[in-house]
């Protein structure tokens, strides 16, 4: 059996919390069962769809004393290793479907541009964004399959895999000085001065509409997991960066249940702790400096407004983590308990299970979060091995060595 390793994880109950609150119309129109629909409808036709299995972890549960552990395991999701291909690649669909559709004063949809329509007016358009990898890759794929070009900025820490990864799907890649902020500035100043047009997944005053795409794509996930669960969580441990995802997690459950809903912890890495920040000073606020952390989906400073609105009052409490946590939780997936699938999973993946695995060992934490033998714990694993040299590094093993030697540890 995998020893469970001591974390040390900073928790902060969010005193803004009101679990009495209604959803509400305005947190509706940023993420709504309508807009899900459509999301479903359409990227449920694209080519190579499937779902994403969700993993049980008895023997994981049982060391932590809790009565389930599940974890949805985003790293197949159309080839791309993470579960942004679900919100880059639909919110390049919706903007090339409206951009294309002014232009000729029709309707045009995806299942056009899949088929080829419309491709010499989708070569006119470019799209852009900053990006840690994933989201730029998802941006990426989905120009090249819907027919536009792409010009991706990445910042001074983005390794080189992950920019060949972006690069393999056609798109221009910057690299540029600074932070993931800086980046994001970079690129909407050049989308300005250059006619582009931006697909990011933050959001920022007067620029709405496309991050609101993007988190509602990321819902279809949630909507899955769900469906596969069986019983509904207690505890969603979710990781932070901008607030994009923990919002999508958070709004399905609260426009759903209201105050039945799970409880939502919201995980970072100690070195770029926007969303807890803001939950301290009860107001958004940004974290300077470089952010230098090895969860390199989450190294964000700024918080998205539109996750915030969500998550300002909907989110159960804030937690951050050591880099060094998630290292320990990569290698506990990938030589898993007895009974336990093996897993690989990349370092931002790992956040949110790493800070439940430190609080379910710190008894006031745990009482805290309301964690005991009947608790359903759910976990979404965003990405697979998106830089496979670094996850060797981290491992041990490559991602293949680990799914070759599945059940062999104990």
């Amino acid at each position: 059996m995998s020893a469970i390793p001591a974390i040390d994880v900073d928790v902060f109950l969010n005193p803004a919390l009101d679990r009495s609150a209604a959803y509400g119309a305005a947190r509706s129109a940023i993420l709504g069962q309508d807009a899900l629909s459509a999301a479903r409808a359409d990227i449920q036709t694209w080519p190579g769809y499937a779902l994403t299995p969700l993993h049980s972890l008895p023997g994981m549960a049982r060391d932590i004393g809790v009565a389930s552990i599940q974890y949805k395991d985003e790293g197949g999701r159309f080839g791309l290793g993470s579960f942004k291909a679900l919100g880059g690649a639909y919110a390049v669909a919706r903007l090339l479907c409206r951009v294309i559709g002014e232009h000729l004063g029709q309707a045009v949809t995806t299942q056009q541009l899949l088929a080829g329509a419309h491709r010499d007016l989708a070569q006119q358009v470019t799209v852009t964004c900053a990006t840690d990898g994933n989201h730029g890759r998802s941006v990426a794929w989905g120009a090249q399959l819907f027919g536009c070009r792409c010009v991706i900025y990445i910042h001074a820490t983005v390794s080189e895999g992950r920019r060949h990864a972006i690069e393999h799907y056609g798109a221009q890649v910057v690299r540029t000085a600074g932070n993931y902020d800086d980046a994001v500035r970079q690129a909407d100043a050049d989308a300005k001065a250059l006619g582009r047009y931006v697909i990011s997944d933050t959001s920022y005053e007067g620029y709405m509409d496309v991050p609101r795409d993007v988190m509602q794509g990321y819902q279809l996930m949630v909507e899955e997991a769900v469906q596969q669960a069986g019983a509904m969580p207690t505890h969603v441990f979710i990781q932070g960066g901008v607030g994009g995802l923990a919002a999508a997690v958070c709004g399905y459950f609260w426009e759903r249940l209201g105050g039945a809903r799970p409880r939502i912890i919201v995980v970072e890495p100690e070195r770029a702790d926007c969303l807890m920040q803001s939950a301290r000073s009860g107001r958004v606020t940004a974290v300077h400096g470089d952010l230098d952390t090895l969860m390199a989906g989450l190294a964000c400073g700024e918080v998205s407004l539109l996750a915030w609105s969500i998550l300002e009052a909907g989110a159960d409490a804030f937690a951050v983590i050591a880099d060094e946590a998630a290292i320990d939780t990569m290698r506990l997936l990938a030589a898993p308990a007895a009974g336990d699938p093996a897993i690989v999973a990349g370092e931002s993946a790992v956040a949110g299970l790493a800070a439940a695995l430190g609080v379910a060992q710190n008894a006031g934490q745990r009482a805290a979060l309301g964690i005991d033998g009947d608790s359903r714990l759910m976990f979404f694993g965003s990405e697979r091995d998106t830089d496979p040299v670094l996850y060797h590094k981290l491992v041990g093993r490559r991602a293949a060595e680990v799914l070759a030697g599945a059940g062999a540890h104990a």
